[in-house]
């Protein structure tokens, strides 16, 4: 057995008793309101579809600008905007955003956390390092850099960001793209709000952005009500009625 591999098992064996049936858990408080947070390679627009969704179901919805620059002050425009929330607020991230929505989640309004494709660091825990002991995926490769600023190069965001979305939705993506500063990926979570909130995750199975493999262990290891899509990173745009039922969920809503 490689190390890769033995570091994989092992972390799986530590977090067993962490995980529970989906089906037993406890129901959710119904939310009214539903904040959302983008991640690399987006902005907050990336969630209309989903918004759309959420909006006719009579919830009120709001997408974080998140700067990219650091993670205290992505952290900080989240908490901005669930200080204005009136009642019980679903908080969802996608991709990095589940850093994000994993510090700020311990906010006493956020009834529930909703992770789409995303990272659910542990306090503390170095994400890069966990991120190792799985397949590194493609996408990785295409992320260039200009200065302290990255982004995703146009090739690899189309075939590894947004692989099952039409070429030219995914063209104009691409140029609503917003870099992110290199300081941003060394931010460590101080909380872990998902030890303490009812938590849920929609893995993306063709996934080229996080490997689908590490987002079952952190699904797992939260313990989250969880679902697979077969879909690219961008699950919440190429599958919204999905996405959005999932969100729906964790808000108490049928």
């Amino acid at each position: 057995m490689d190390r890769r591999s033995f570091l994989r098992l092992s972390a799986v064996a530590s977090v067993v008793p962490l995980l529970h049936d989906p089906a037993l858990a406890a129901p959710v408080p119904p939310a009214r309101n539903v904040v959302l947070v983008h991640g690399l390679f987006a902005d907050g627009s990336c969630w209309s579809e989903v918004i759309e969704r959420l909006q006719a179901a009579g919830l009120d919805v709001t997408s974080v600008q998140n700067p990219l620059t650091t993670l205290d002050e992505a952290v900080a425009s989240v908490r901005r905007v669930l200080a204005r929330q009136d009642g019980p607020t679903v908080l969802v991230g996608h991709s990095f955003a589940g850093m994000i929505i994993t510090e700020a989640g311990i906010a006493p309004n956020v009834s529930a956390l909703v992770y789409v494709a995303a990272r659910a660091p542990d306090a503390g825990e170095d994400y890069a390092a966990l991120a190792r002991t799985f397949p590194t995926p493609p996408a990785t490769a295409g992320i260039v850099f200009d200065g302290e600023y990255g982004r995703l190069g146009e090739a690899a965001f189309l075939r590894d960001f947004a692989g099952d979305l039409p070429e030219a939705k995914a063209k104009v993506l691409y140029a609503v793209q917003q870099p992110f500063a290199k300081a941003l990926l060394a931010g460590r979570t101080t909380q872990a709000a998902w030890r303490s909130k009812p938590s849920f995750y929609a893995v993306s199975t063709e996934d080229r952005t996080i490997d689908p493999a590490l987002q079952r262990f952190m699904a797992k290891r939260m313990g989250a009500t969880t679902i697979e899509v077969t879909a690219s990173h961008l699950s919440l745009i190429s599958q919204p009625d999905t996405i959005a039922k999932l969100i729906l969920d964790a808000a108490g809503r049928p």
